[in-house]
């Protein structure tokens, strides 16, 4: 028998616990943040693999002017961004918004 029950969202709960609205929060955060994190794995795969194809077709057709290069330049600079957007970008938080609403009044 387990200590907790799993219930309708996927969270654990332990029984006769309070439910903390906060932990909650921060338990979809963290969800969210593991979502991302697999899709920026999921598009890493995509570029690779489809980078690779298309400079086969360039290296199978006579291999001249490297033009996959646009192609990898493009999709290059969309996949910084994304990893920026996930590694290196914070969060809002309550205390940005203070600051924010402080600084407009």
């Amino acid at each position: 028998m387990s200590a907790g029950s799993e219930s309708t969202d996927g969270t654990n709960t332990v029984p006769g616990t309070a439910h903390n609205p906060k932990a909650d929060d921060e338990r979809q955060r963290a969800r969210k943040q593991i979502e991302a994190k697999r899709d920026f794995g999921s598009h890493v795969a995509a570029f690779v693999l489809v980078n690779g194809f298309v400079v086969g077709i360039w290296a199978f057709t006579g291999a001249g002017y490297f033009w996959p290069a646009w192609l990898i330049g493009l999709w290059g600079i969309g996949l910084a961004l994304h990893a920026w957007d996930l590694f290196v970008r914070r969060p809002v938080t309550e205390a940005d918004v203070d600051e924010e609403l402080r600084r407009i009044r």
